[in-house]
């Protein structure tokens, strides 16, 4: 049998039975929830959140120090910064919502962290468009398929991206209001889709905030691995979220701050000399590009 996850160290009976009759006493306070699920979520948050409480013995001045934490949190959040979710990504609580939530199916691509900086409305782009939209870095060709498990392919999915500059800052972090580094386009009736965007760079999540703060106190880093973000859509088929990283950065083996990498989004970015031919017939004026290569599955929509 395992052991208990509450480990009561030199507590009385007397003092343990107050402190159980309290969690009793709250867990009930959730009973007449009439929203089933609701009820059941809140009396199991309780109850994990005060065996938290009495395993860690946690005093005033931390418990104090916590709330201060994510009030802060809340003070720094706002429509084009959301630092809960960067809280959840340092916690791997995003990435363990994600695995519970897009369950290993067939071949199905993996899903990874969905981050803090998508936004709705991004421009739509055609097959060999570019996202960058005057973002600065190396050109890269992003091309693939989109595909079901059966192998079928799925026309006119919407394919969306975005990706930090080669600053590593997203648009939404600039005050300019300027939208570049992400577009969406749609897959022609082969499945197939193509765009330019920028070979993605190593950048540090946002840790000037409380977050930031947490990672400094435990010595952690704040970097992330070199990436670019997809979202996949198309009826009857699972969304998907999802990464692809770039094979040979050093971040992969230090440890990427939000635990995204998985080895199947891997890619490799083959570097181009400046008077290769482009997939597209794009003049890049003597510059030197990448390409690669990104073939998505897409699970059925009633996986889990």
């Amino acid at each position: 049998m395992s052991e208990p996850t509450v480990q009561h160290h030199s507590i009385s009976p007397e003092q343990e039975a107050v402190e159980q009759e309290l969690v009793d006493t709250v867990v009930a306070s959730f009973e007449n929830t009439e929203d089933s699920r609701l009820r059941m979520l809140m009396q199991s948050l309780t109850r994990h959140l005060h065996d938290f409480v009495r395993e860690v013995r946690l005093t005033e001045d931390e418990w104090t120090a916590a709330i201060g934490f994510l009030t802060a949190a809340g003070h720094i959040t706002d429509d084009r910064r959301q630092e809960f979710i960067l809280l959840s990504d340092v916690m791997g609580l995003s990435m363990q919502t994600i695995a519970i939530n897009n369950q290993t199916y067939r071949n199905a691509t993996e899903a990874t962290v969905f981050g803090p900086f998508f936004t709705q409305d991004s421009p739509e782009i055609p097959w060999g468009g570019d996202i960058a939209r005057g973002a600065h870095g190396q050109p890269c060709w992003v091309e693939g398929t989109v595909r079901d498990v059966y192998g079928s392919p799925v026309p006119r999915a919407r394919v969306e991206v975005w990706e930090a500059d080669e600053d590593g800052l997203y648009d939404v972090q600039y005050a300019d209001g300027r939208t570049a580094g992400r577009a969406h386009l749609h897959t022609d009736a082969q499945g197939v889709f193509g765009f330019w965007g920028l070979t993605p760079t190593p950048y540090p999540i946002p840790h000037d905030g409380p977050v930031g703060g947490l990672l400094a106190a435990t010595n952690r880093s704040p970097f992330r691995a070199s990436h670019l973000h997809f979202m996949v859509t198309a009826p009857n088929l699972r969304t998907l979220v999802t990464h692809i990283f770039v094979r040979g950065d050093p971040q992969i083996e230090t440890g990427d701050s939000v635990f995204g990498v998985k080895e199947s989004l891997i890619k490799e970015f083959v570097e181009q000399p400046a008077d290769a031919p482009t997939p597209d017939g794009r003049h890049l004026q003597g510059q030197t590009w990448s390409r690669t290569r990104f073939d998505i599955t897409l699970a059925p929509a009633a996986v889990g």
